[in-house]
């Protein structure tokens, strides 16, 4: 450990391969630079070179769970920089890691640090199932397309429902194709069949791991939202008390307008899409399946015949992420409970 025996301020700029670690004092003094190849036990080694409980900051970039947790377990109290926050660095003229590093402590140190929320590991696994089980359906849905694509370049439409069910598949076998399309369907419908083994794993366990969670059986109660969309809100939201309130919430999610202000001149615009796609997937995709009889819809109607569509569908969806928040929140939603329609 150093001389200097105050708290100590650190700023890691962290890649795939190697970090850069910048140790300063409380007052900006620089007292160390190394560069390390990223292990843990080398992070630790660094870490405690910065004496007891030093203030720790890094970006959410690529792969940071395994440092925030080697950090914790070092006994430094973290900080998580949000990538757009800082995004100022890659303008300055001159850009390096030990730069990166040294202006990260700096945010920290003069409490101007834009900073992002630590899941804890037990929300980062249920995320971590969560998106992949997203990836999956994405997955499949492209192969679905495929074969749809191989049909129409033979100029064959098969009038069902779902082309992919029991009927569909059975339609689907009849179709007399050429030797090469009739094997990339073969092949992928044998993908899909796999993707669907998948899928059904997946959602099986992340329901599993939900089973107990008091707000992931409230939400459901709101018409459109089941088990998947449900899980999304609950994995990419995680502890919901860490907004103040649902306009918090929705602003997270990206669902309000970019507001840009100077002296007199005010422009809102479209919404800022930062944050969860996922959950803003989810809330559009819930509010499609709204009854007609629900509030809801009947604001998302009133809205759309004065503003368009696009802006009704996403009023719709901040008004149903608010009533999700205060699902999470207290494990039910009274607006339900009281028999109302608000949903």
């Amino acid at each position: 450990m150093d001389e200097y025996e105050g708290k100590q301020i650190v700023g890691i700029d962290l890649h795939r391969q190697r970090s850069v670690i910048v140790r300063q004092t409380d007052t900006g003094e620089q007292l160390a630079v190394v560069r390390i190849v990223n292990d843990p036990v080398a992070l630790a080694l660094q870490i405690e070179k910065a004496g007891p409980n030093p203030e720790v900051v890094l970006e959410a970039t690529y792969g940071w769970y395994w440092a925030v947790d080697a950090l914790e377990a070092a006994g430094a109290s973290v900080h998580l920089a949000h990538p757009l926050g800082v995004k100022g660095f890659r303008y300055r003229r001159v850009k390096n890691d030990v730069r990166d590093a040294g202006d990260l402590a700096d945010l920290l140190r003069m409490h101007r640090l834009p900073e992002a929320w630590i899941a804890p590991p037990a929300t980062r696994e249920l995320r971590e199932l969560v998106r992949y089980r997203a990836k999956v359906v994405a997955l499949r849905s492209g192969l679905k397309a495929q074969v749809h694509a191989v049909l129409a370049k033979a100029g064959v439409l098969i009038p069902v429902s779902d082309l992919f069910g029991v009927t569909g598949r059975a339609k689907l076998a009849r179709v007399p194709l050429g030797d090469a399309y009739a094997q990339r369907v073969t092949s992928l419908l044998e993908l899909i069949d796999v993707l669907d083994a998948h899928e059904a794993r997946f959602t099986a366990g992340i329901a599993g791991e939900l089973h107990h969670h008091r707000g992931y059986t409230a939400i459901q109660a709101l018409p459109g939202v089941g088990p998947t969309l449900a899980a999304v809100f609950v994995a990419e939201i995680g502890d919901v008390h860490r907004f103040a309130d649902p306009a918090h919430l929705c602003s997270w999610a990206g669902l309000t307008p970019k507001h840009r202000e100077s002296d007199t001149v005010v422009h809102r615009g479209h919404i800022t899409k930062q944050g969860s796609k996922l959950v803003r997937w989810a809330a559009v995709e819930a509010i499609q399946r709204h009854p007609d009889t629900s509030k809801i819809s009947a604001d998302r109607k009133r809205i759309e015949a004065r503003r368009g569509r696009n802006i009704a569908k996403v009023a719709a969806a901040r008004k149903l992420l608010t009533l999700v928040y205060y699902g999470l929140r207290d494990g039910h939603i009274r607006a339900l409970s009281h028999g109302q329609t608000a949903a």
